[in-house]
């Protein structure tokens, strides 16, 4: 069975599916996806309503062939001729195995290989390879697996994109264009402020619910109501903690720096409002809470539209590419192209084709 590494130090080989020439759909690519847990089994769900052939591999036995059954994939196995590949491992185990595939022999040349990791300093250092895409889809679930997968996981959420100096523009161009068709909204960002970044509204969140989480399930002990008293805001505000652990630790050691920074910060201001509360402060608790309330609700009208990338200081191109419409049309450019080339039609640009 064909099998890739889901934890750190455990490495196999990733060989071809027996069915990676299957014919494609009419009108769209190929895709493989390395990993099949709750995101990568999301990305090919939506791949697929789409109309991609998606194929994949994950080392948990049978976890492949359950992601088969349940839809998210075509077939079990590594594409060789796959448009793009999607590697959604945990961050340790990730950094190998997209060195493996950008050296993979036989594999397309001009695939795009990119990554669902929450933290893209340390894997985008490692592999600076023109046809590497670091991303971040920041979505997620409390749902756990393949079994908790859903196509419309990304509708409306934000993701990431990390090129670097080095990558090919028009690599970042057509991933971009493929993820905007997932319903999400491209944003791109150098990898280390990505890390700062994620650290202030996903790492630290986590780490918060989880701890509010553990502390109320230890007084329950002591008090067997507590948790039936637990309403709609404790449960919204400590549901994340319900994810997957075992991802945490490696996230945590590769964003130590920026998650301890944000935890002090945290602290402290947790520590001025014990203050409010215990002097008493009423105009002070009112100011912060209303300022919080009024952030609160304007979140969703703050996120940027998907060609609007410039407070990120964005200088990657946002023009739409297409994807190649049958086997025989397969796209061809330099690192500063966006030539697509046929070997039946004449050059045109990406507009002209589309």
């Amino acid at each position: 069975m064909t099998t890739s590494p889901t934890d750190e130090g455990h490495h196999s080989t990733l060989t071809s599916s027996d069915e990676q020439h299957a014919p494609e759909r009419a009108g769209e690519g190929r895709a493989t996806i390395v990993g099949t847990g709750l995101i990568g089994a999301s990305i090919g769900i939506a791949l697929r309503q789409r109309g991609w052939w998606v194929s994949g591999v994950d080392n948990t036995p049978g976890l492949a062939e359950r992601a088969v059954a349940l839809g998210a994939l075509d077939t079990e196995g590594f594409d060789d001729d796959a448009d793009v590949v999607f590697v959604a491992i945990p961050v340790r185990a990730s950094e190998a195995v997209i060195r493996d595939i950008l050296q993979r022999p036989g594999r397309r040349a001009d695939a795009i290989v990119t990554d669902v990791g929450s933290v893209k300093g340390p894997v985008v250092a490692s592999v600076d390879h023109p046809w590497f895409v670091g991303g971040h889809p920041m979505a997620g679930s409390e749902q756990v697996g393949v079994e908790g997968a859903d196509g419309d996981l990304f509708l409306g959420a934000t993701w990431v994109l990390t090129p670097t100096a080095l990558t090919d523009p028009m690599a970042y161009t057509r991933l971009r264009s493929l993820l905007v068709t997932l319903g999400a909204t491209v944003v791109a960002l150098p990898p280390d402020q990505h890390d700062s970044l994620v650290a202030v509204v996903s790492h630290v969140p986590h780490l918060t619910a989880a701890t509010l989480m553990d502390l109320a399930a230890g007084l329950s002990r002591e008090h067997a109501a507590l948790l039936q008293l637990a309403a709609g805001g404790f449960r919204d505000m400590t549901r994340i903690a319900a994810g997957q652990p075992t991802i945490w630790p490696d996230i945590c050691e590769d964003n130590a720096a920026a998650i301890v920074e944000t935890l002090d910060m945290l602290i402290d201001a947790l520590g001025t409002m014990r203050t409010r509360v215990a002097e008493h402060n009423h105009t002070e608790l009112l100011s912060v809470l209303t300022r919080a309330a009024d952030a609160r609700r304007g979140l969703a009208a703050r996120v940027p539209p998907p060609t609007d990338c410039s407070r990120s200081g964005c200088r990657w191109p946002t023009v739409r590419a297409c994807w190649p419409r049958s086997p025989r049309w397969r796209p061809s450019w330099g690192s500063t192209s966006s030539t697509w080339r046929s070997p039946t039609r004449s050059r045109g640009t990406a507009a002209s084709w589309c």
